[in-house]
C-alpha cells in the first residue's frame, strides 16, 4: 500500500468536512481542513496591504529545506458552533490595519463560499508584524553609519 493511501486511511471522518449531500447518486464529497487552510492562506495574500503570512518555526525550517507550505499562517478549527479560522499575518507599513483586516476576512469568506460552498462562523485576523519596504541597495553602496 502506498504512502498516500496510508494517510487517507489514518484520517477519521471527524477530520473531514462533508458537503451537503445532493441526491445525484454519485457518492459524497469530503474536504480536509488542510484544503481550507490553503484556500484561506492564498485568499489572504491576495489582499493589497498583506505583506506575508506568519508561520511557525517548523514551517520556516521546512521552507528552508525546499518544501512550500501553502497553508502557512492559517489554523482551521471545527467546533460545535461551526468552522472558525485563525489567520496570522504581517501587514505592510502604512496601511489601515482595520480596513485591510476586514478585506482579508471578506476575501477568505467569499473564496471559501465559492470554492467549497461552506459557511464560516468566524475569521479571526491576528496581525503579528509589520513589514517595511526594503530599499534596493547597489552592491558597492555603503551602509549608513550608525551613530
Amino acid at each position: 500500500m502506498d504512502e498516500k493511501n496510508l494517510f487517507l486511511e489514518d484520517l477519521d471522518d471527524s477530520q473531514m468536512f462533508d458537503l451537503e449531500e445532493q441526491d445525484n447518486g454519485l457518492g459524497k464529497i469530503e474536504i480536509s481542513p488542510e484544503v481550507l487552510e490553503v484556500i484561506a492562506s492564498l485568499a489572504a495574500t491576495e489582499v493589497s496591504g498583506v505583506a506575508s503570512m506568519h508561520g511557525s518555526f517548523a514551517t520556516g525550517v521546512a521552507e528552508k529545506m525546499g518544501r512550500r507550505n501553502y497553508g502557512k499562517g492559517v489554523r482551521v478549527d471545527l467546533g460545535e458552533e461551526g468552522i472558525v479560522i485563525d489567520v496570522s499575518l504581517h501587514m505592510v507599513f502604512g496601511v489601515s490595519i482595520p480596513k485591510v483586516a476586514q478585506l482579508v476576512q471578506e476575501n477568505i469568506s467569499q473564496t471559501l463560499r465559492t470554492m467549497t460552498a461552506l459557511e464560516v462562523k468566524a475569521i479571526n485576523v491576528h496581525v503579528v508584524g509589520i513589514e517595511f519596504e526594503q530599499e534596493d541597495r547597489k552592491p558597492n553602496q555603503e551602509k549608513p553609519a550608525k551613530g
